[in-house]
């Protein structure tokens, strides 16, 4: 009898300990998407501080990934190297060449909204960004049989109109950059619904990380390219301080917060991690009005909320969905 509750002690001390283990994965999982999603956000604060010494979208975006590119392309070696050593079988050099030609796109959707926020708010900037999942959806509708659904098209025509508060309570302070400036916003986030259509059967066959890191090592170079064909070296002189700003938005706001979100999703799954992410336009609304000295209205409270509720909605009713399968083209 006493061996019968020593076993039962035992048995109840291991579950326990498999418990807490389980419970500090997940807390851990959400704190590291959650700093992961505070840092993405604080990238469209830092380039308009850079914009009020030098607003080039193109000089601000190269610096960001010449910072980038030394921490990806390392990523990019050791993962393959790493794979190698364990036998798994090599990925194909077509693969690769596919993964950097999407980081080739990817630098479309990041010059548009670069540009896009020399004229327009960081806030108004992260509202529009943040309703590229209607374009995904549109787009897969269109073109890759995926059902539209009411529930869709309402949360969709709910965003927008929050858009549209947010929109015209900035053009009084912007006058006739602010649709342009928004235009080229919404470009970036169609260039980004259009990306992650392309990139996800090509996460599947590479993981996450080593995708992340491939993919926006060409992005990388595609910005390099782009500004030395351009403009040559010698036009990348800046100041101290510029250099600074460019230091934090390349590293601290793409580099460090790309693999947190990666780590914490391993921990609590992708829609968790999504969910996490709607937090996002809040943040940078918050530190654009203490650092920017940005206003928020009523009328702006407003249309976030519509923005945010219409993003919310659609997301929380695609986890009641079953996942779609991986689209590959």
């Amino acid at each position: 009898m006493p061996a019968l509750q020593q076993m039962d002690k035992t048995m109840r001390r291991g579950a326990y300990k498999r418990w807490a283990m389980d419970r500090r994965r997940l807390m851990m999982g959400y704190l590291l998407a959650l700093a992961g999603t505070a840092l993405f956000s604080s990238k469209a604060i830092f380039v308009k501080l850079a914009y009020a010494e030098n607003a080039d979208a193109l000089l601000v975006l190269t610096w960001r990934m010449i910072f980038s590119l030394p921490f990806f392309a390392a990523v990019c070696i050791g993962a393959l190297v790493l794979r190698r050593r364990e036998g798994m079988k090599p990925i194909p050099a077509g693969m690769i060449v596919r993964i950097l030609m999407l980081g080739v796109f990817g630098y479309l959707a990041m010059i548009l909204d670069f540009e896009g926020l020399v004229h327009v708010s960081a806030g108004l900037e992260r509202l529009v960004l943040f309703t590229y999942p209607v374009f995904l959806i549109l787009l897969a509708a269109a073109f890759f049989g995926a059902r539209l659904t009411a529930g869709n098209l309402v949360a969709a025509g709910v965003s927008y109109a929050g858009l549209a508060l947010v929109f015209l309570a900035d053009l009084p302070d912007g006058g006739s950059n602010v649709p342009l400036g928004t235009l080229l916003v919404l470009a970036s986030a169609l260039s980004i619904a259009i990306y992650q259509l392309w990139a996800t059967g090509l996460i599947s066959s590479v993981g996450s990380i080593l995708f992340t890191a491939l993919a926006l090592s060409g992005t990388s170079l595609a910005s390099l390219a782009h500004f030395f064909v351009l403009r040559g070296a010698s036009n990348l002189a800046v100041s101290p301080r510029y250099l600074l700003l460019a230091a934090l938005t390349g590293i601290f706001a793409t580099v460090v917060p790309s693999f947190m979100i990666n780590a914490g999703m391993a921990r609590i799954g992708a829609q968790s991690t999504a969910m996490i992410s709607m937090v996002s336009p809040l943040l940078t609304i918050y530190l654009a009005v203490l650092m920017l000295n940005e206003s928020f209205t009523l009328i702006d409270a407003l249309g976030t909320a519509l923005v945010l509720g219409g993003m919310g909605y659609d997301a929380w009713a695609g986890l009641r969905r079953k996942p779609p399968q991986a689209i590959d083209i």
